[in-house]
C-alpha cells in the first residue's frame, strides 16, 4: 500500500506516514486506533512500547 493512499484512509498527510514508519512521529490514540483497523490488527500488534518511557515515569 502507497504511504498516500494509507494517508487518505486515516485521514492524515502522507508526510505523517513516513514520519510514523522512520519512527519520528508518535501518533495521537485515533490515528493509532485507525491504523490499526485499516490492517485488521489491534494497536498492541501494531505498535511496539519500549520500556524506556516506563523507566521515566517512574
Amino acid at each position: 500500500m502507497k504511504q498516500s493512499d494509507l494517508a487518505d484512509l486515516v485521514n492524515v498527510r502522507r508526510e505523517t506516514i513516513g514520519r510514523l514508519e522512520q519512527g519520528q512521529y508518535c501518533p495521537s490514540l485515533r490515528l493509532a486506533m485507525d491504523l490499526a483497523r485499516v490492517f485488521g490488527t489491534t494497536v498492541e500488534d501494531l505498535f511496539s512500547f519500549d520500556d524506556e518511557y516506563e523507566s521515566e515515569s517512574e
